[in-house]
């Protein structure tokens, strides 16, 4: 049996398939202010705080990012997310439900942690009939709007322990698909912090992130735990 008590996932692009429009909705509300985004700038910030995300880029591109802007390119990204998702619905990525199964069958508590706010995760997890609960497939969600910070800080994580009366870090597993997630996990002291390849980065992109372990998809961290 594995000593980790507590597996915490990322949602958009390691355990739900969101098709990019997360990237798509984050770029177009900032580019329709006639600011520029570039590419890499935007990986940077995919998997924050999206408010923080969108004043990063916004200033990154020679904007002043102020307050009203932010709120009406936030307004503008949740628009445009739930439009694109009406076209794309999300789906989990394959073999992540079943590995989400595994784990909380052989005592593991699952939670999930996203740079999202609660109204948009919460649409997001009802869509795909994943549920919080005593026998559900989740034991909890936490959103970047219920902590003083988002990734790369590790306060979501944290939140998640308390949520699942997980008291040491140390039974802790974190898993994403980008390196603020990974950079989080390392902040929040978890034993086994895992880069997955299923968003947009290599191996190699993961270095000097703070993983312990890069994994093709979360469907593998069962096998990764000695559970399958």
């Amino acid at each position: 049996m594995t000593d980790i008590r507590l597996a915490a996932f990322d949602m958009a692009g390691t355990t739900i398939d969101e098709h990019g429009d997360v990237y798509r909705a984050l770029e177009n509300c900032v580019t329709e202010t006639g600011t520029p985004v570039d590419a890499a700038d935007l990986q940077t910030w995919m998997g924050t705080d999206k408010v923080e995300a969108i004043t990063q880029l916004l200033r990154l591109g020679g904007h002043a990012g102020d307050e009203a802007t932010v709120a009406a390119c936030f307004d503008r990204f949740r628009a445009l997310l739930a439009e694109y998702y009406a076209v794309h619905p999300p789906v989990g990525l394959p073999g992540a439900e079943d590995a989400l199964r595994t784990l909380g069958e052989a005592g593991v508590k699952v939670a999930l942690t996203t740079g999202f706010s609660a109204d948009v995760a919460g649409p997001l997890l009802d869509s795909l009939g994943w549920k919080v609960g005593e026998g559900e497939l989740l034991d909890a969600v936490v959103t970047s709007d219920e902590v003083a910070a988002g990734r790369p800080y590790p306060y979501m994580i944290h939140r998640a322990m308390e949520r699942t009366g997980v008291r040491s870090v140390a039974q802790v597993l974190v898993a994403g698909d980008t390196v603020v997630d990974a950079q989080a996990g390392a902040a929040s002291g978890a034993a086994q912090v895992v880069g997955v390849l299923t968003g947009a980065l290599t191996a190699e992109d993961f270095a000097g992130s703070g993983t312990t372990a890069v994994l093709g998809s979360v469907a593998e961290v069962p096998a990764h735990l000695g559970l399958g």
